[in-house]
């Protein structure tokens, strides 16, 4: 396999900015609690959180692999990561359904309905971006940047959380900052178009502001009724 090109501890920095800001957003609702021994969660949410912090680990250690020029190390575990974003993603459709059954028990369709929406669209959203990370791997520039998008746009949850940010603009600024980074980075310093993270950027905003018309949409309705009769 080639030699990935990364040698600039520039993306372990993009990477731990992920991971402060999922830390940061989970903190008063999840890690919190958790450290506190307080968290009163679900198995499902615990098994889901304990994915989600695996893969951030996992994103750092690639990340530093690179920079210190450990490619070996990189190359395999690279190769499990790929089976390990398989999981991410059937953990992340797995939780969600779970979810909409819970509260589907409790009696609030419309409540189970809309809340389904934003999960099964961060699935929708990063599956595509990690299989083509996966498959453009031999080509380290555009592998590297679609891992840093695909890991990104899954900030949302956490983000969501970030009450204190109000309106949706500072949201969107918090959440493709790691993008917004790496596009000053490539303008300034490789002077070349970021156009993978303009396009990443393109995802996020799509995501922040097409859920609500999904979750309005009579299709949508029609999708949760049929899924609601698959779960009872």
């Amino acid at each position: 396999m080639q030699r990935l090109a990364t040698r600039n501890p520039f993306y372990v920095g993009i990477t731990l900015l992920v991971t402060a800001i999922a830390f940061v957003g989970f903190w008063p609702t999840y890690f919190g609690p958790l450290f506190a021994g307080t968290v009163d969660k679900l198995p499902v949410i615990h098994v889901h959180a304990a994915v989600y912090v695996g893969w951030l680990a996992l994103f750092i250690a690639q990340a530093w692999f690179a920079a210190t020029r450990r490619m070996d190390l990189h190359v395999r575990l690279g190769n499990f990561g790929i089976g390990y974003g398989v999981l991410v993603i059937v953990m992340g459709v797995t939780a969600a359904i779970w979810m909409f059954a819970v509260r589907l028990r409790a009696g609030n369709f419309d409540d189970a309905a809309g809340r389904l929406v934003a999960p099964l669209m961060d699935m929708v959203f990063f599956a595509p971006l990690f299989a083509a990370a996966v498959r453009l791997r031999r080509k380290p520039e555009l592998h590297k940047r679609l891992m840093i998008v695909a890991t990104t746009v899954l900030l949302i949850a956490a983000v969501g959380r970030m009450t204190f940010l109000g309106r949706p603009w500072p949201v969107l600024l918090v959440w493709s900052s790691p993008l917004l980074l790496g596009a000053v980075y490539d303008v300034v310093r490789r002077r070349a178009v970021p156009w993978i993270y303009l396009l990443g950027v393109a995802v996020i905003a799509t995501r922040l502001f097409g859920t609500a018309p999904v979750r309005d949409s009579a299709a949508w309705h029609e999708f949760a009724t049929w899924l609601a009769s698959v779960v009872s």
